[in-house]
């Protein structure tokens, strides 16, 4: 994979995996109430999890580009209306968003077990990865290749959530992400509705 192709999939990961959601109020949740550790085992649970779908998603692109292409075309436009969906959706979000999570007392089994459920327990996951996949799998496309894209989704998620339940262990970063809750939706709800028409444009490779 050309370093520029890979640096287009690593920048979506990221935006991915930066957008409110359920995921981002586990991690806050389990930092919050448990501390780092409990917080850094929510994160790279949720990412083992996320690899988990990127993967059966890897797998399954090559094979319905090549046998069904039309079918790969619709599915690929649901999910470029599903990621439109998401930018509007974060554009509509209140200031708090999901940066307000109920705190409750956690441990590093509970973080582990919920990391991994809210990944797995989230199919729109898939549809995401469709839209996303889609601009770099092709039905020709080498076992290394399909592996470099699965650990770049999964480490780049679980790095996004250590990198947050690091910060959120520091008691001042919290007051602080959640005034400028807002403006973390509008910026994610922007580049998700251009990374939707970008799907819809065709494939990057």
């Amino acid at each position: 994979m050309p370093l520029t192709l890979w640096l287009s999939l690593a920048a979506i990961c990221a935006m991915g995996a930066m957008s409110p959601g359920p995921s981002l109020a586990l991690v806050l949740r389990h930092t919050l109430g448990g501390g780092r550790f409990v917080g850094v085992t929510a994160a790279i649970f949720h990412a083992l999890g996320v690899g988990f779908y990127a993967l059966l998603t890897v797998w399954g692109l090559g094979a319905l580009i090549a046998g069904f292409p039309l079918l790969f075309q619709l599915i690929t436009w649901c999910g470029a209306a599903y990621l439109a969906w998401l930018g509007i959706k974060a554009l509509r979000a209140g200031q708090a968003g999901a940066l307000q999570p109920t705190v409750m007392t956690t441990n590093r089994g509970q973080a582990a077990k919920e990391g991994v459920l809210v990944a797995l327990g989230n199919p729109k996951l898939i549809l995401f990865f469709v839209a996303l996949l889609s601009q770099f799998v092709t039905p020709g496309m080498s076992a290394l290749a399909k592996a470099i894209i699965v650990l770049t989704a999964m480490i780049i998620d679980g790095g996004w959530y250590v990198l947050v339940a690091v910060l959120l262990s520091h008691s001042r970063i919290l007051p602080w992400l959640q005034q400028r809750a807002h403006w973390i939706n509008r910026i994610t709800g922007v580049l998700l509705i251009a990374l939707a028409l970008r799907v819809v444009a065709g494939p990057l490779v």
